[in-house]
């Protein structure tokens, strides 16, 4: 799908990786950002010859590296054999085009990288119909350095047509007019997705949204929860489009839990926008468990990473002197505690019980190390603060009655007579405010 990058061109190349490290900016260190952008090449099919950070104090307009850099970098790419180059940054069309006219290779950054990995990850329509507008909101910029047959012109209609419209300005309307399609059938999708929701907050089931740094292991746990088969390697961006299945709790009848795309550390503008239809999904969940890879060295940088992101959605409020606050309540799963050492673990333990006004559940996806007493976890919040009341409903009432078994607790349920719409049961139920307000609406 990616002009930049051609499975047949590129899968099993070697590539250099370069990270431009900007003085003070970024959150993950150097290592650990050479770590995740050898990942995303890893993702797509590369082969990783090298990757190196360059310290940038002032960025060129034109190339973003001096001149020194970039014939450090040639050179390094002559001694691995790289025929491509992965800048682990921004660049604009105008630095991405001098640098492969300096470098005589293809240059890509990692905009260009992650689209090409969410093009070959997406399964569904809507997916794909989120990555193609991001990768046209890309491209349209970058025209001027894409295609070849730009200087040509098409000629004007008689003799009042002037001198023709020029090949970049058609191909930039037509690339125009396909996002504006795309934005239109996203639109429909966003409908029907609100629709979906609007229906769930009324079925009564409560629902459950996996979040997390990319690679943190949400998959593996929603397939340990569920019993499913989503795909879960140890790749990035594995999930891209949600996936919902039912699972059972301690004294809930039933609930949903819902597998999201990851986040990671500079995720490109166009993705975000393309994927907040999807992404809204995480703000119609009653509990987010915000899935950690706890082993990770960078774990409290791709923590605040995520946080950003729940930010910019609206989950996070501002509240009081103390910063955000959830909107939505929110457990920390520290996955992958298989992997840490003994002496690590009890420093940890000793960290969750200084942090008592925060909801932290150590586990192991993988072994399973910890799962019941998170689902444990999740029924307490999902019951928290409920209060005892009490309704009269027809017999005949279903949808009512069976959302007050799945989203409360029924302590007692008994005959009270006929009423208008004929036999009436006399229902003894604990509900949550934000579910009492649910089902004063069915």
């Amino acid at each position: 799908m990616n002009d930049e990058l051609k499975d047949e061109d590129t899968r099993g190349a070697r590539v250099l990786i370069v990270y431009p490290q900007m003085r003070g900016k970024g959150d993950l260190d150097p290592g650990a950002r050479l770590e995740e952008a050898h990942g995303l090449a890893l993702a797509i099919g590369l082969i990783v010859a090298d990757a190196i950070a360059i310290p940038i104090r002032e960025p060129r307009a034109g190339t973003l590296f001096g001149e020194g850099q970039i014939q450090n970098i040639s050179v390094a790419c002559e001694l691995n054999g790289a025929e491509l180059v992965i800048v682990d940054g921004s660049l604009s069309a105008i630095q991405q085009r001098n640098l492969e006219e300096k470098l005589k290779r293809k240059v890509i950054d990692r905009t260009g990288l992650i689209l090409e990995i969410f093009g070959e990850r997406a399964a569904t329509a809507e997916g794909r119909l989120q990555v193609e507008l991001a990768h046209l909101d890309y491209q349209a910029g970058r025209l001027v350095r894409s295609w070849t047959h730009l200087e040509r012109q098409r000629g004007g209609f008689g003799f009042l047509g002037g001198p023709g419209e020029t090949q970049i300005e058609a191909d930039r309307r037509m690339i125009r007019d396909r996002m504006a399609r795309i934005r239109r059938e996203l639109e429909q999708v966003r409908r029907t997705r609100g629709l979906h929701r609007e229906r769930r907050e009324k079925a009564p089931w409560p629902v459950i949204a996996l979040v997390g740094y990319t690679n943190a292991g949400k998959s593996t746990l929603f397939n340990k929860l569920t019993g499913a088969d989503v795909m879960a390697e140890d790749l990035l961006f594995a999930t891209l489009d949600p996936t919902m299945r039912a699972i059972r709790l301690p004294g809930v009848e039933k609930a949903i839990l819902s597998d999201t795309v990851g986040f990671i550390s500079d995720l490109p503008t166009q993705l975000v926008a393309a994927f907040r239809a999807t992404l809204e999904e995480v703000t119609a969940a009653d509990v987010l468990l915000h899935v950690r890879d706890i082993a990770n060295a960078d774990t409290e940088a791709q923590k605040r990473q995520v946080l950003e992101v729940l930010a910019d959605l609206g989950v996070m409020t501002e509240e009081g002197d103390d910063g955000a606050e959830p909107a939505i309540p929110i457990i920390e799963v520290w996955n992958k505690w298989d992997l840490l050492a003994s002496t690590h673990a009890e420093e940890l333990r000793e960290t969750i019980a200084q942090r008592a006004n925060e909801t932290i559940v150590p586990l192991s996806a993988l072994t399973g190390l910890g799962c019941d007493h998170l689902l444990q976890i999740v029924s307490q919040q999902l019951t928290a603060g409920a209060q005892l009341y009490s309704f009269v409903l027809p017999t005949a009432d279903g949808q009512r009655i069976a959302f007050l078994h799945a989203r409360g607790e029924v302590v007692s349920e008994e005959p009270a007579g006929e009423g208008p719409d004929g036999p009436q049961v006399c229902m003894q139920v604990r509900l949550t405010k934000r579910e009492l307000g649910r089902f004063g609406t069915l």
